[in-house]
């Protein structure tokens, strides 16, 4: 069942780098971000297209090597946790969030649900 949930997790986050990186200003706009011309465009690619793809395929690494998924696991509760109390210090610190931003926090809250719905917690893991 871990395969399984990382592997969705992965397929979003490789979703999300395809979509930032063939689409940067429709995506940017959604979340309310200004592309500035050359550096803006440089960073918005390398963020939002580079670092999500990096995270889509170490998500997919227990499936694409049969590798044990605990430390990925592990690693996934750790960044949607994190992910989760920004997003939620931003809806109390910001005001005029999209619906985008909406469905991103909720996939982020269902990456970390389910992390740790699989995550063995008595192993003594």
């Amino acid at each position: 069942m871990p395969q399984i949930v990382l592997a969705l997790i992965g397929a979003a986050y490789l979703g999300l780098a395809a979509w930032c990186t063939l689409a940067p200003a429709t995506t940017s706009n959604s979340v309310g971000f200004e592309i500035i011309a050359g550096r803006g465009q440089s960073e918005y690619l390398v963020v939002y297209g580079g670092l999500q793809l990096g995270l889509g395929l170490f998500f997919l690494s227990p499936l694409l090597f049969r590798e044990d998924p605990l430390a990925v696991l592990r690693a996934s509760l750790l960044i949607h946790g994190v992910l989760v109390a920004f997003r939620t210090a931003g809806y109390f610190l910001f005001t005029g969030t999209t619906a985008t931003t909406h469905g991103v926090a909720a996939a982020e809250w269902l990456c970390l649900i389910a992390s740790a719905a699989v995550y063995p917690w008595r192993s003594g893991s």
